[in-house]
């Protein structure tokens, strides 16, 4: 019968123990950290970035309905109004 130390291959794990390089395992666990949180935020961001424009976009169209068009706007659909009917009236001749 095998005792238990027998069946563990100890000589392989403390050959693996002494390859690993701490230094080196610290900063690749603060640099997935840090790509994790980036990941999140960039995530997060386009949906708040979105959403901020969609309640702008929104509320600019509440205020313009509520006004009616500016003036600039009214003085052009008059404009190109009147642009069209004198190419009517040419047209027919006057």
């Amino acid at each position: 019968m095998t005792t238990l130390t027998e069946r563990i291959p100890l000589d392989e794990i403390t050959e693996q123990a002494r390859q690993v390089r701490p230094a080196r395992t610290a900063l690749t666990v603060v640099a997935a950290v840090l790509f994790g949180l980036g990941w999140i935020a960039a995530r997060v961001f386009a949906v708040a970035w979105l959403s901020v424009m969609w309640c702008g976009v929104a509320v600019r169209e509440g205020w313009r309905a509520s006004h009616g068009p500016s003036r600039k706007a009214t003085v052009a659909a008059q404009a190109a109004q009147i642009e069209d009917m004198k190419a009517r009236l040419h047209r027919l001749g006057g």
